[in-house]
């Protein structure tokens, strides 16, 4: 034991873990890169390159560069998932389309919605509206 110390053993720890956080922080990195549509072909290249190249300092400077972009982009994505998701719970809540009750009410409902918001013309609503009461 005396040729490995506690403080050794602590430092060892801390290592492992900045490690693992660049490797996560990393991934993340190149994930971002590919999900970012406003991103050229030729930038996703560089990027890729500069963080694989040269790991630290492209990591570092990805996350000087883009950091603020990329959470604004990692809360879109959260923000468009959970609306899908709601949408989903919604749809599945409100049973088939035509049915009776909650479901069909909730299906004129929404119909009555993507009238106001210009998605759908009067002729569409109508024939819809019908297609759903019969």
């Amino acid at each position: 034991m005396d040729d490995y110390p506690l403080l050794e053993l602590f430092w060892t720890m801390l290592w492992f873990f900045l490690w693992v956080m660049w490797l996560f922080l990393l991934f993340k990195i190149v994930t971002d890169v590919f999900r970012d549509h406003e991103l050229s072909g030729w930038g996703k290249a560089g990027w890729l390159i500069l963080c694989l190249l040269l790991p630290f300092l492209g990591v570092l400077v990805y996350v000087i560069a883009r950091g603020t972009g990329m959470t604004q982009r990692e809360m879109a994505r959260a923000k468009e998932t959970e609306a899908a998701f709601q949408d989903y719970v919604r749809t599945s809540a409100a049973g088939p389309p035509g049915g009776s009750g909650v479901g069909g009410a909730a299906e004129l409902a929404r119909l009555a919605e993507l009238k106001e918001k210009g998605a759908l013309t009067e002729e569409e609503f109508r024939k819809a509206k019908a297609k759903l009461l019969v």
